[in-house]
């Protein structure tokens, strides 16, 4: 059985998502995760995930902007909701939050690889011998993750705190040849994933700070996608109980951090948070208030950008002390970093002494933020024949050596004609 979860936010978000859970009673272990959305102003609707009239698209618009997956051993999705079609959303820009278990099944692991992300078997489970809770059972498969091991990015996983993160569930590796893939949260270096009831025959699929708990994927049209091993990992259980390691000496903790890292999550994955735009962008010689039709080389400009963050429902002035401009003809001829100034980010520079089509380009790529790209082209052309000085410095040794020979020929035809020859006597 599985759940459609449908989103309407009030203010700047809308959104639709599925959400396929299992039994029914994870809709009801899970309460808390949804009132996550409900009190930031979504509406949620529930279906099951074998509903025959479950569907991403209609007359070729997506009907969801986010969608949740709760639903690990799923084998086939109702209605025309498959692999390649989820694909197809995240390639659209829909943002996608998936929670798998040791059930897992093909849909989501196939998804995973699709995204650089591949799940451990069936059946297995992430296991540490040394940092496991002192409520486990004995397979060591209720892991206490330390908060060292989160992804350091506070826009992802929310502001650092010391609760440690409790876990129960399958393992992940990321595919080393993707750059998208994010290490959200790691095992520690005494973890590996295999089949808790059997001894360990081959080498296991996750060793150590490779063991992947929870990992995101930020495509190139900054669509999000979240993978969770441990769907207990939202559950009010999991938020409400008190965690502590079982080595001795080791601290009690009345509440785990997952409620903290779940929110933060999900904000980040649903964009609301990390998210930037590009407001009004101007250039202008200095001193001038408006664009030329053409620079002329060697000219002072002044560039101004306006930078935007998402936070709570409105656009903010973005703060940051890294974003960079280039100057471009094919390569850069200019790279500055932009100063802050009042609610926009400006630079003056001088323009190469090199004419051309060149473009003003601000491309700012940073961890947990969309990519934020704003190109302008202009056109530079050399100096015109009225621009050039009429005597420049570099050529006054050429111009004395002109002067000194008009004054030598002067001198010597003066000499040459007023000279007269002594007559030669018999």
């Amino acid at each position: 059985m599985g759940f459609t979860l449908k989103f309407g936010c009030v203010g700047s978000f809308s959104a639709d998502v599925h959400i396929p859970l299992e039994p029914l009673c994870l809709l009801l272990a899970s309460l808390m995760m949804y009132l996550f959305f409900t009190d930031r102003g979504f509406d949620l609707t529930f279906k099951t995930a074998d509903d025959p009239s479950l569907s991403l698209i209609k007359y070729g618009q997506f009907l969801f902007d986010h969608l949740i997956i709760f639903s690990p051993s799923v084998e086939d999705f109702g209605g025309n909701i498959n692999v390649e079609t989820i694909t197809s959303f995240i390639d659209g820009g829909g943002n996608v939050l998936v929670a798998a278990s040791s059930d897992i099944g093909d849909p989501l692991r196939e998804l995973g690889s699709e995204c650089g992300i591949e799940f451990d078997e069936e059946k297995t489970a992430v296991i540490d011998h040394h940092n496991y809770d002192v409520s486990d059972p004995g397979e060591h498969t209720l892991i206490v993750a330390d908060p060292e091991n989160l992804l350091k990015a506070p826009t992802i996983v929310g502001k650092p705190t010391n609760k440690p993160v409790l876990f129960k569930g399958v393992g992940m590796v990321a595919d080393p040849d993707n750059p998208l893939v994010l290490d959200i949260l790691t095992g520690s270096s005494t973890s590996y994933s295999f089949f808790p009831d059997r001894p360990i025959s081959q080498y296991p699929h996750a060793v150590g700070k490779n063991t992947l708990l929870i990992a995101g994927l930020q495509a190139r049209n900054n669509a999000r996608v979240v993978f969770s091993g441990s769907l207990d990992f939202f559950s009010d259980a999991f938020f409400n109980s008190a965690v502590q390691k079982a080595t001795s000496g080791s601290q009690r903790y009345e509440q785990t951090g997952n409620k903290e890292l779940a929110e933060a999550l999900s904000r980040w994955v649903f964009k609301e948070a990390g998210v930037l735009r590009v407001g009004a962008v101007t250039h202008h010689p200095v001193g001038e208030t408006n664009p030329p039709a053409a620079y002329t080389i060697t000219d002072l400009v002044e560039y101004s950008i306006v930078i935007e963050m998402l936070s709570e429902g409105r656009w903010v002035p973005f703060d940051g002390d890294d974003i960079q401009l280039e100057f471009v003809r094919i390569d850069p001829f200019v790279r500055t970093y932009l100063k802050k100034n009042g609610g926009k980010y400006s630079v003056q520079f001088k323009l190469p002494d090199v004419y051309g089509v060149f473009q003003f380009k601000v491309d700012y790529n940073r961890l947990g933020y969309t990519h934020l790209y704003s190109t302008t082209q202009v056109s530079v052309r050399p100096l015109q024949h009225t621009q050039y000085e009429r005597f420049i410095p570099s050529a006054f040794p050429y111009y004395a050596s002109v002067f000194s020979m008009m004054t030598g020929l002067f001198v010597f035809s003066i000499v040459f004609l007023h000279m007269k020859e002594k007559e030669k006597s018999d």
